[in-house]
């Protein structure tokens, strides 16, 4: 049974967190994939949109491979505000209406303010992790680094590169916890509710906390489909980011009460 938590809650004057258990991330995917459906044209505008953008930011750091495996992981990052339409379509949905592309656009203008505040967040934290990267590509990693080719068989082929994974793994696990935490829902609560970016992100973070399982798994599940767009060339990403996307619109309903 679901049952609110308080000490938190009630020291930042936040909403009350659910319990939820750990099957719940299946049930958020099935949910946004029916959203998906019923708001297929405008979903699909939002997946070829951003599967473009960051086709091209790939394509040009190619050649440089920090700034290449900085792009993939920095576009998990700002991965809440990107789907920031995505959850408006979602919240029409649930209201009973239909809206389209430009519909979900007008959406964001009603909290703007917090909106912007809370990009500008994300963007800090992207810009933070593309200094870091090449900070640690200097110190640590031993090899070519002209192209990305070089750089995955320096990486796969040298001993002497297990620190600079060791390190970079450590470090961008550490930076991405801290912003998952502070962004799993908060986007969504700020399109929903007249709230101000501090609340809302205490609001995710305790979210996180509560159900640390569950959120773990939901994270792991958003990288997986993350991690198949980019395999794929962001073919798969047209599908899976508004899928994600419409999800975690669901995962917020369900967290927050």
């Amino acid at each position: 049974m679901d049952k609110p938590y308080d000490s938190l809650d009630q020291h930042f004057d936040l909403p009350q967190i659910r319990t939820v258990g750990r099957d719940r991330p299946l049930q958020w995917l099935r949910a946004g994939w029916r959203d998906l459906r019923e708001n297929l044209a405008a979903s699909l505008a939002y997946g070829i949109l951003l599967s473009a953008i960051g086709y091209a930011i790939l394509a040009y750091a190619a050649d440089r491979p920090y700034l290449f495996i900085a792009a993939i992981s920095g576009f998990m990052l700002i991965g809440p505000l990107a789907a920031a339409g995505l959850y408006e379509l979602s919240r029409r949905n649930e209201e009973g209406e239909r809206i389209g592309f430009l519909g979900s656009l007008r959406g964001l203008a009603r909290n703007a303010d917090s909106l912007a505040f809370f990009g500008a967040f994300l963007a800090i934290a992207l810009l933070a992790w593309e200094r870091l990267s090449a900070i640690l590509f200097a110190l640590f990693y031993r090899g070519d680094v002209d192209n990305v080719t070089n750089f995955v068989a320096g990486v796969l082929a040298a001993n002497d590169n297990l620190y600079f994974v060791f390190a970079y793994l450590m470090v961008g696990a550490v930076l991405a916890l801290v912003v998952y935490s502070l962004s799993a829902i908060a986007i969504p609560m700020l399109l929903d509710r007249d709230t101000d970016a501090f609340t809302a992100a205490m609001t995710s973070l305790r979210a996180v906390q509560v159900n640390f399982d569950t959120m773990a798994l939901w994270a792991l599940l958003l990288v997986a489909m993350i991690g198949i767009g980019f395999a794929t060339m962001m073919i798969g990403m047209v599908i899976l980011l508004p899928l994600a996307g419409h999800a975690t619109w669901h995962a917020y309903r369900e967290l927050v009460r």
